[in-house]
């Protein structure tokens, strides 16, 4: 009986500890969820306050600002628009971080984020936040071996798909053709150019060895091996859009995580229209 008492205060034990670290994990998810959410709002407001006037000087910010190393800028301060130079509303943000590399946004979700890259370092961005300290939400980024200033033929962009709703959850929408009609166009700049998409196909699939599309692989390619990209775009789509990208056109693929199978991928494809 003595043992059995032992063993069960043991039990016990171990299972409040279990419970307390369970405790811990969820309120430091939800601490990290708000202090993210605060970042990216921070820093659309630095957008939002160049576009209304290009002469504000930059908020002061509490997280230190990523190393830059003092590179020279080109910019466009006094018109705001493309010439040759960063576009006024992204100048302060490309100071901050010069990883940087446009800005998307999709209206009716909770998509409105910077995009970053680093061609060097494979997906470095998967689990850092804007300043380069670590997140488990990451940054919203583009594969390293894409080109968005050129363009590539298609560009693949990765984001969480997280359970608070943030980051490239709301992508799910588009599964809903209701919600496709309503906000089939959206927002993707570069840091000097400002472009509309429309999303023409949204499928699932995984990414599974020897299994599934590899949308991903997909960067430039001959106006055979483009067609035949947006033709298994489209087979494997929820739903038909009509609308039928032809070669010259330049495409994006807004990739994240679903969970109906294994490695699943849930991907929004859109082109370019403006």
């Amino acid at each position: 009986m003595k043992v059995q008492r032992i063993l069960i205060n043991i039990i016990i034990v171990l299972l409040v500890i279990i419970f307390l670290m369970c405790g811990y994990l969820v309120i430091d998810y939800f601490r990290e969820s708000s202090t993210q959410q605060e970042q990216f709002n921070n820093l659309a407001s630095l957008v939002e306050q160049a576009q209304i006037s290009p002469s504000l000087p930059a908020a002061n910010e509490t997280t230190a600002p990523a190393d830059t190393s003092d590179e020279t800028i080109p910019t466009d301060e006094t018109e705001g628009t493309e010439s040759g130079g960063i576009l006024a509303e992204y100048a302060q943000l490309y100071e901050l971080n010069s990883d940087i590399v446009g800005w998307l946004k999709i209206d009716n979700t909770s998509i409105n984020y910077p995009v970053m890259q680093t061609p060097d370092s494979k997906d470095y961005y998967l689990r850092r936040d804007f300043y380069k300290n670590y997140s488990s939400h990451g940054c919203i980024f583009v594969r390293e071996e894409c080109d968005v200033f050129a363009p590539s033929d298609n560009i693949t962009i990765y984001g969480h798909h997280m359970r608070d709703g943030s980051m490239f959850s709301d992508l799910d929408d588009f599964t809903s053709y209701t919600f496709w009609e309503e906000n089939g166009v959206f927002t993707f700049d570069t840091l000097t150019e400002h472009h509309t998409y429309q999303v023409f196909a949204v499928f699932k699939t995984t990414t599974s060895a020897g299994e599934g599309f590899a949308y991903h692989q997909f960067v430039d390619g001959t106006e055979s091996e483009f067609n035949d990209f947006v033709a298994t775009c489209q087979s494997l789509a929820f739903y038909d859009t009509g609308i039928t990208p032809v070669y010259g056109d330049k495409i994006i693929c807004l990739s994240t995580c679903e969970y109906s199978q294994a490695n699943g991928r849930l991907v929004v494809a859109a082109v370019r229209i403006s």
